[in-house]
């Protein structure tokens, strides 16, 4: 059963004892679970390979990939259950608050050309090809500082990270940041049922039921809230759902179209490319090379 299905992501409090909080840990542990909170999350991944859930978005993670997540996005990283060891040190972290951010951007104009990389957050951000020895070093530089120092080089890594060209944008669905608590459960309750029924039809009249809406005033609704039409939401769970078979299993395309909820070919294909940019065939024979160096 998928680390998603049937769980509603756990609300994590971070204590605000400090603006930039580190965090390393290893695999397993009980810091690995479906979850979200306020801060943003900057993770570097050091050791194992595995699964990464972020929002709507469900992809592989490797050793040295990079992640930058934003406030209130549900995230995970699920290492293989074939690799069994403990491992003592998989992931290197730090946290920071939207708010300090913002209070920072008004005393310092300058800092706003980190504007961009903070809204991007918002969907998720894989940082590609990044040094993961730059990454390490720039972490044990804020773990091993405090003071002003500390505050230097997390902005300098920030900076350095705005300015890298390889990011890729993770989860379709963004929650607008000024919803209100209610706001954001309603679209969660929507989030969760589209994940647990993904392989089923799912009518605009089902979700706007589950939201109690109707359908005109639910489409209008989660354009709102999350910048995206349903339509384009449901199609990128279901895509998801189709990278993970591509990576993970030899069946046939067709088989994986329809086990993903598309019940014709054509569309599939036409969707996989939009959302990809390459074809279900292509993206799994990426996919082989990457995981096995061929």
């Amino acid at each position: 059963m998928s680390i998603i299905k049937k769980m509603t992501p756990e609300f994590e409090i971070v204590e605000k004892l400090e603006s930039i909080r580190y965090l390393e840990h290893g695999w397993p542990t009980d810091l690995c679970r479906w979850h979200l909170h306020e801060e943003y999350e900057l993770h570097l991944i050091l050791n194992t390979s595995g699964k990464v859930f972020v929002g709507d978005y469900v992809g592989r993670f490797t050793p040295g990939a990079l992640f930058l997540t934003g406030p209130r996005l549900p995230h995970n990283w699920v290492t293989e259950e074939s690799e069994t060891e403990f491992v003592p040190l998989r992931d290197m972290l730090i946290q920071f608050n939207h708010d300090t951010m913002v209070k920072a951007f008004e005393t310092f104009p300058e800092l706003r050309e980190l504007n961009y990389l903070l809204d991007a957050a918002r969907s998720g951000i894989e940082f590609k090809n990044y040094d993961s020895e730059v990454a390490k070093s720039y972490l044990t530089s804020i773990r091993d500082s405090s003071g002003m120092t500390r505050i230097m080089n997390f902005l300098l890594f920030l900076q350095e990270l705005n300015e890298w060209k390889q990011k890729v944008s993770l989860s379709l669905t963004q929650l607008n940041l000024s919803l209100s608590s209610d706001s954001q459960d309603r679209v969660n309750e929507v989030v969760n049922y589209v994940i647990d029924n993904y392989k089923s039809n799912i009518s605009l009249s089902d979700v706007a039921s589950i939201a109690s809406m109707s359908e005109s005033a639910f489409s209008r609704y989660f354009m709102k809230t999350t910048g995206n039409r349903f339509s384009d939401f449901v199609a990128r769970i279901r895509i998801g759902r189709a990278c993970v078979q591509l990576y993970e299993t030899d069946d046939n395309i067709s088989t994986i179209a329809f086990s993903s909820g598309f019940n014709n070919l054509a569309n599939f294909n036409r969707q996989f490319v939009n959302l990809k940019g390459m074809t279900p065939r292509e993206y799994r024979r990426t996919g082989y090379k990457g995981l096995t160096g061929e």
